[in-house]
């Protein structure tokens, strides 16, 4: 086995650890590590991040689920249009989308590029998310429920769209759209929200990917179980950590990958 795929196996690893203790962000990191790690193509490494993510804020959202902080009838309202939309996406618009996606002169933009670079320009409000906290949503949000659908329709099916192209669930465009939008108290939108990223991330793998590509199902369940595995490490090392002081830390970390993206793709490889 390779050095660097050992590395890949760690971390995936750490993906999950970083889930088990700040409680999300960490399956961001799914693509990256496919791509850069395990050498995996776009397409594949988007899919199988979706399998990764999905997987693992469904075990997420059923922890919090037994807490009491999951709103069912929410996850619902707001998961079927993302669904459709990320189903959509992953079953017809990304495997036809073509090699060059655009072409200026002597530039090429391809759909390597296109996709992970809009990947990459997703991970830099997430990671200020992750850095500033939810303190204005907090003040926001009353926990009297209530929906706005066609906003809800219009967030979802742009969610979903967004989901399936980049492979990462969205929980910064979720939160914020459940206080905003439904009023959701903040403990609740973030268990709901990962019920959302499950369902739309399992299900547009499935009805998407695993009907139009080969699945390399001994590599993709391999990377799913160690980082399942190092979420209930994660939970466990909760317990002594302090998750706000580390969830700063992984912020300017997923910063940081955001800018190693760009160079990797728009300038190592012109």
């Amino acid at each position: 086995m390779a050095l660097i795929e050992i590395l890949g196996y760690i971390s995936a690893l750490f993906i999950g650890l970083s889930l088990g203790i700040i409680g999300g962000g960490g399956s961001i990191l799914a693509v990256p590590v496919l791509a850069y790690l395990f050498s995996v193509d776009e397409k594949s490494a988007t899919a199988y991040s979706l399998f990764i993510v999905g997987t693992s804020a469904l075990v997420g959202g059923v922890k919090q689920y037994f807490k009491g902080y999951v709103d069912l009838r929410t996850a619902i309202v707001f998961g079927f249009p993302a669904i459709i939309g990320v189903t959509l996406v992953r079953h017809y618009l990304v495997p036809a989308l073509p090699d060059v996606l655009l072409t200026i002169g002597q530039f090429q933009l391809t759909r390597r590029m296109g996709m992970f670079g809009l990947f990459a320009l997703l991970m830099i409000p997430a990671a200020f998310s992750m850095l500033n906290g939810k303190k204005n949503l907090t003040k926001t949000a009353t926990g009297k429920v209530r929906y706005n659908y066609a906003l809800i329709l219009i967030e979802g099916l742009i969610l979903g769209s967004v989901t399936g192209i980049i492979g990462a669930g969205g929980g910064f465009l979720i939160i914020p759209a459940l206080v905003l939008l439904a009023n959701v108290e903040m403990k609740v939108a973030v268990g709901t929200s990962l019920i959302i990223i499950a369902l739309n991330s399992l299900i547009g793998f499935f009805l998407g990917d695993a009907l139009v590509r080969q699945i390399d199902w001994n590599f993709l369940l391999t990377i799913t179980t160690i980082s399942l595995i190092g979420i209930f490490i994660g939970s466990y090392l909760g317990n002594f950590i302090d998750g706000k002081k580390l969830k700063k830390a992984f912020g300017y970390f997923i910063f940081i990958m955001a800018i190693f993206i760009f160079y990797m793709e728009f300038i190592v490889k012109q």
